[in-house]
């Protein structure tokens, strides 16, 4: 379901329509509706999320119906219909990640963060959510931290303490 929080009016710039046009460009004539994926990818990584608005103006440039944005927006995972913080801890929680303590990283997240799966820090800096199948059944419990995607393998609350203390420090080197 569309979940979105608060709306985002957006003005795509001309460098963003150049990569639309060019990504486009990669499919036959009339087959633009392929592009839509890697399209998304560009507006989230400009914005941070997908607005309302601004799959409406991915809608409008591909010729096609918002309502098959939405149910693509909606679908995958790695779109995110509302903002987010800076870090997205994202924990694997299917079965073999379960069965060796993917439950017990979220439960830490939550307690060290402060915040409740899909909500943000005061500071901005860290939002965590269990996702589906990160495909390391056997190094599990697993995560990736978006938006770079790096992947951390063989999780324990100690070393998950390391990784957030290493991005707070990140993020006050780079303000």
């Amino acid at each position: 379901m569309l979940s979105v929080k608060e709306n985002m009016i957006v003005d795509f710039s001309a460098d963003l329509l150049g990569k639309f046009s060019e990504v486009v460009s990669r499919y036959p004539e009339g087959k633009q509706k392929s592009a839509l994926l890697p399209i998304l990818h560009l507006v989230q990584a400009e914005y941070g999320w997908l607005s309302v608005d601004a799959m409406e103006k991915v809608a409008s440039f591909l010729s096609i119906e918002p309502i098959e944005v939405f149910e693509v927006a909606t679908f995958y995972t790695m779109y995110f219909l509302q903002p987010q913080a800076k870090y997205v801890l994202e924990v694997c929680r299917t079965g073999p990640c379960c069965l060796v303590g993917a439950e017990k990283i979220m439960a830490h997240l939550e307690d060290r963060l402060g915040v409740k799966e899909g909500e943000a820090t005061a500071d901005g800096l860290f939002s965590w959510r269990g996702v589906e199948c990160l495909a390391a059944c056997g190094y599990g419990p697993v995560l990736q931290i978006g938006p770079s995607y790096t992947f951390y393998e063989n999780l324990t609350p100690e070393n998950v303490d390391i990784l957030i203390s290493d991005l707070k420090e990140k993020s006050k080197s780079e303000a």
